[in-house]
């Protein structure tokens, strides 16, 4: 009772800055999973294709977001100290940045466009998959610009703005995709390239919409009255790039894994490339309330780290593992127990439905080590202790987990279940060595404050 009563109040706040992100990072994965349910209807193929499309585009797509994130801890910090100047600074130079990061990353993903017919897919998968992978593209620069607006929001403590554009967006992109998926009210039938179209389309207005409001908001304009053109500074610049590159590098190699799974499974068969995205997508969607959690933790810590209040940074973060714990255990039994009707959403091929359902076992039982790390990882960005995260990655996902994979895959003849098995291995190192750093981290703190 004791401990429930300690607790209480950071479940409420956690929770409280957590459902705004959690709806809005549901908005991001709802794209890729409306996209995928419209365009299952019209085939296997196309489902194919927009799952190997959209996970080409994801692998960038992640690095580039995280590059962004490094601006909630930094913004954090500052603001929790008063110093709104300082929290303006990295606003303003993280839009120089990321709109350049977003130039120059486009430009390279349309240049490496002729390789995908090298990485062993079917080759009517990958017809269809190249235009819908080039809307996607020029959609990136935008979502930065509008990344950048929401983690600085973030650091700040407001997620609720982001969570209402990413919701307009999303109605913007079904509608997208029902007039040009299937041709409807006069429309060209456009098919998977259909679903590429409408996302940019909406991906271009999520910048505006949240631009326009924060230049309305008398407590948000303030910030824009700190910018000016001698403010550009490589300091601030460096600063975002020290904590945000470490950010997207783990971020791209935990991608990288589900990744590198698809196109595993495209060495077996298309069945197998459509089973693995519903998986994914299911996985993807439920994990949404972790990364929801995540984000929260590194706000509540980077306030509280930031005016060197230990005993509350602590609490918040053991709270926060304490919430996602209880949702992984809902989320884990929800799944295995709908995991024969949920592939029926997507597509009606008895293959396909069967292995997904199969799939979706491996899926719940992944919930835990993969919620556990995630919330570590959060508490670790608010202490800006960045470095490790990466560390960690590349042993857990790249050494261990990818070649277990593979090993279990194509070695022990374990097909398509293989692939998972490997994955929950490196998810389930990440989360016992994430979860001891920020031990040893709080401790060494701690004790250096007392000495």
């Amino acid at each position: 009772m004791f401990a429930l009563k300690q607790y209480k109040h950071q479940y409420i706040q956690t929770i409280k800055l957590a459902t705004p992100a959690v709806i809005s990072n549901i908005g991001q994965v709802v794209v890729q999973l409306v996209d995928n349910a419209m365009v299952g209807r019209i085939g296997t193929v196309p489902l194919a294709a927009v799952s190997f499309g959209g996970t080409l585009f994801f692998l960038v797509f992640v690095f580039s977001m995280g590059l962004t994130m490094g601006t909630t801890p930094l913004v954090g910090e500052t603001f929790s100290r008063g110093s709104h100047k300082e929290s303006s600074r990295y606003f303003q130079n993280g839009l120089l940045l990321f709109i350049v990061c977003g130039v120059l990353i486009s430009a390279l993903q349309l240049l490496t466009i002729p390789l995908i017919d090298y990485m062993g897919q079917p080759q009517e998968v990958v017809e269809l998959a190249v235009p819908y992978y080039r809307y996607l593209v020029f959609s990136l620069l935008p979502f930065m610009i509008f990344s950048n607006c929401k983690q600085f929001l973030e650091g700040i403590g407001n997620t609720k703005i982001a969570m209402i554009v990413m919701l307009s967006t999303n109605i913007l992109n079904v509608i997208g995709n029902y007039l040009l998926i299937y041709g409807n009210w006069g429309f060209p039938e456009m098919g998977a390239a259909g679903a590429g179209l409408s996302t940019m389309i909406a991906r271009f207005c999520m910048p505006i919409l949240i631009l326009v409001y924060m230049l309305n908001n008398v407590k948000l304009k303030r910030y824009f009255k700190f910018f000016s053109i001698n403010k550009f500074n490589s300091r601030y610049i460096k600063s975002l790039l020290k904590v945000g590159t470490p950010i997207s590098l783990q971020l791209l190699m935990e991608t990288s894994v589900f990744g590198l799974i698809a196109i595993m499974m495209g060495w077996i068969g298309t069945t197998e490339i459509a089973a693995n995205q519903i998986a994914t997508l299911i996985g993807s969607f439920v994990f949404m309330m972790i990364l929801g959690i995540c984000a929260a933790t590194t706000i509540r810590v980077s306030h509280e780290f930031g005016v060197g209040n230990l005993k509350l940074m602590n609490r918040a973060a053991i709270a926060s593992f304490h919430i996602g714990f209880v949702w992984n255990v809902i989320s884990a039994t929800s799944i295995i127990l709908l995991r024969d009707y949920i592939p029926m959403i997507f597509t009606s091929d008895p293959a396909t439905i069967e292995l997904a359902s199969n799939l979706l076992i491996f899926v719940a039982i992944f919930q835990i080590s993969d919620g556990i790390q995630c919330i570590a990882i959060g508490a670790l960005r608010g202490m800006k202790d960045v470095k490790s995260i990466m560390i960690v990655a590349t042993i857990s996902y790249l050494i261990v987990g990818m070649p277990t994979s593979y090993i279990c895959a194509f070695v022990f003849g374990l097909g398509a279940p293989g692939l998972w098995i490997g994955t929950i291995t490196g998810l389930s190192l990440a989360s016992v060595l994430l979860v001891l750093r920020y031990r040893k981290l709080y401790l060494q703190i701690r004790r250096a404050r007392i000495s």
